[in-house]
């Protein structure tokens, strides 16, 4: 939480469950993991039962996360854990991607009137429209989205960024990325595409180990990743035209029409002795094909910026 909080995240968010409150003791076929994971060979609760964060810990850490600064809140995974968090004051709700189709489990947490980030690592159109309308239908509308994949670690080419601001307009609500892959490429872009949350694991070191270990950031990946997103949102700005101050004065290197031969009085101008250069003090290049031709009253010396005065 401290290499979090000194990496510059906004908050922390925690896992609260059990294995007991998530899955049941059983290593028949339908509890092993096979899917090609980095958890294959195990089953759930084994895998959960070295995973979950005890819950005597987590008021703490809560506490903990306040005088550092920043919010912590947690994942529920069952009616117990929205009930446990609650009793701690817990500031918000993220919803799991293999929690969404929950629907039970989201209204509770909706009615809490508390903001609501839902992960849709394994939804489909259809599931994420049910759990956003069981948000608003509790009277919940502060709703986030995080788009997501759920490969661990995540391939890139199965992110598919665009979806983030199609799933603000689809859905009328916060959009962000909840993030596997390696690196910080993938959330860094994200911001340029709209997200306004993102979610990333963080460890101390890799070779600690842990669950998820494998596809976490490290404090100076996590402090790199924080700066390119900070760099990119004061890059986004608002859409302008206007030049800065400091562009309005560097037009002064751009093109102009200057004499570039000495013209005398009542000379004539031509391809030859005026022309479109840097800097740019003299007239626009746009009237270039108007000037030429033109007579030179009182004449120009080559140096001299072209104007409407000189040609009398």
């Amino acid at each position: 939480m401290d290499a979090a909080a000194d990496a510059g995240a906004d908050a922390i968010k925690l896992q609260t469950y059990t294995a007991d409150t998530i899955t049941i003791d059983c290593d028949n076929e339908y509890f092993q993991i096979k899917q090609g994971t980095i958890w294959d060979g195990t089953t759930l609760h084994k895998l959960y039962q070295e995973a979950y964060m005890p819950w005597e810990w987590q008021a703490d850490l809560m506490a903990h996360a306040k005088e550092r600064g920043i919010a912590c809140f947690s994942s529920p995974f069952d009616p117990t854990a929205v009930d446990f968090l609650e009793s701690i004051g817990c500031p918000a709700y993220k919803v799991a991607s293999f929690e969404i189709t929950d629907i039970p489990l989201i209204r509770k947490i909706a009615r809490l009137g508390k903001p609501v980030i839902m992960s849709t690592g394994i939804s489909e159109m259809a599931d994420i429209e049910r759990a956003v309308n069981a948000c608003k239908e509790e009277g919940n509308t502060q709703v986030a989205l995080l788009k997501c994949t759920s490969s661990y670690p995540a391939p890139y080419e199965e992110i598919n960024l665009r979806t983030i601001p199609n799933m603000a307009e689809a859905f009328d609500v916060v959009t962000g990325l909840s993030d596997h892959t390696m690196g910080h490429d993938v959330a860094v872009a994200s911001i340029a595409l709209g997200a306004k949350v993102i979610e990333k694991h963080l460890t101390l070191a890799r070779a600690d180990g842990g669950a998820d270990a494998e596809f976490s950031m490290e404090p100076q990946e996590f402090k790199e990743m924080v700066d390119g997103i900070r760099n990119v949102e004061k890059a986004l700005g608002r859409v302008t035209y206007d030049l800065t101050a400091k562009g309005r004065k560097n037009r002064e290197f751009s093109r102009s029409l200057f004499v570039v031969e000495d013209i005398p009085a009542g000379g004539t101008i031509t391809e030859k002795n005026v022309k479109s250069i840097r800097p740019g003090f003299g007239m626009h290049p746009m009237y270039l094909d108007e000037v030429m031709g033109r007579i030179v009253p009182n004449g120009a010396a080559k140096g001299t910026p072209l104007s409407w005065e000189i040609l009398g």
